[in-house]
């Protein structure tokens, strides 16, 4: 029998704005390359001409918007939020009419304002950097601006705050399409977790703990070795040598969620990963991540990410 064919990659066009930021430029391409074959990565700008950075450089391209035309995927990083208006550069504007109508479209930190000056986001959730948040709001009232979270996942329209949060989408996004494995070996060759949900709070104004300081590093890890069992705020705190008040505390500082909240999405993590990877039943997987059983586990799943373990499964299973 003649050889299935193969499925085509996923173009995905990054469109790179006057000011954009290095860094979340180059993320797209650090996050989806290591998916090998499965996308195909192309940076473009509204003219094909370079653009400026915000650093001292300016960055030259291959391609004009032309590719927008035939892109899956287009993804607005960030740039400097000084050119982050309620209006749209008309040549922007003309970029954007380029892109197919149910084109995925990713945006990170300021590019959520192109997308809701667009009128993209109208009566959509999204986010975008805390600190531009008010600003945010200001422009546009009608978007449902979520400044407390890493990213949005809004179906066909994605968006996340600034600089790493970039990276946590991505890898989201990656998860989404290809399931765990492919996300966990992109986010071991970024070395980076392979996983921090949108819902994780910005780190907004958190003190960096002091030299020699006591921290919760050491006890997460041990957490992570035991989500079979029911771990307890004390016997947390009791690993960390601390009372229980000065355990919640100090691990809020460097998580940004409460240590309930951060033991449920680590067994969600791990359920979804033992639902692709193994043919264990629902019920056993419950048992081996530490929920009580599995109406516990359907439960926390649909309420992480909108759906049941079997059509989780079914979806990601063989990826």
């Amino acid at each position: 029998m003649p050889n299935a064919a193969k499925t085509p990659p996923h173009r995905i066009a990054v469109l790179a704005l006057e000011g954009v930021y290095p860094f979340e430029l180059g993320i797209p391409r650090r996050v989806f390359a290591a998916a090998g074959d499965r996308y195909e990565l192309a940076t473009c700008t509204v003219d094909g001409r370079p653009v400026r950075s915000d650093a001292d450089f300016t960055i030259g391209v291959e391609h004009g918007p032309e590719i927008l035309r035939a892109a899956d995927s287009v993804v607005i990083p960030p740039f400097s939020p000084a050119l982050a208006t309620a209006d749209l550069d008309p040549a922007v504007a003309a970029a954007l009419a380029l892109i197919r109508p149910g084109t995925r479209l990713i945006s990170i930190c300021t590019g959520a304002y192109v997308l809701a000056a667009a009128g993209l986001l109208d009566g959509r959730p999204a986010t975008t950097h805390w600190a531009l948040a008010d600003r945010f709001r200001r422009l546009f009232p009608r978007v449902r601006l979520d400044p407390d979270v890493l990213f949005v996942d809004d179906g066909d329209i994605l968006t996340s705050a600034g600089a790493a949060s970039g990276v946590d989408l991505c890898l989201h996004v990656l998860r989404r399409d290809h399931g765990a494995a492919v996300a966990n070996h992109a986010a071991r060759l970024a070395v980076v977790p392979p996983w921090r949900d949108g819902g994780q709070a910005q780190y907004i104004e958190q003190p960096v703990p002091a030299a020699g300081a006591v921290g919760t590093a050491a006890t997460r890890a041990w957490a992570l070795e035991r989500l079979h069992l029911p771990l307890t705020l004390a016997e947390l705190a009791g690993h960390a040598a601390m009372s229980t008040r000065t355990f919640a505390r100090r691990f809020h500082d460097e998580t940004g969620q409460s240590p309930g909240r951060w033991l449920t999405q680590q067994r969600v993590a791990l359920a979804r990963d033992l639902l692709e990877s193994t043919d264990l039943t629902v019920d056993r997987i419950a048992g081996r991540v530490g929920f009580a059983n599995a109406v516990s586990l359907r439960q926390h799943l649909h309420a992480a990410i909108g759906v049941s373990p079997l059509a989780y499964r079914r979806t990601f299973a063989g990826n």
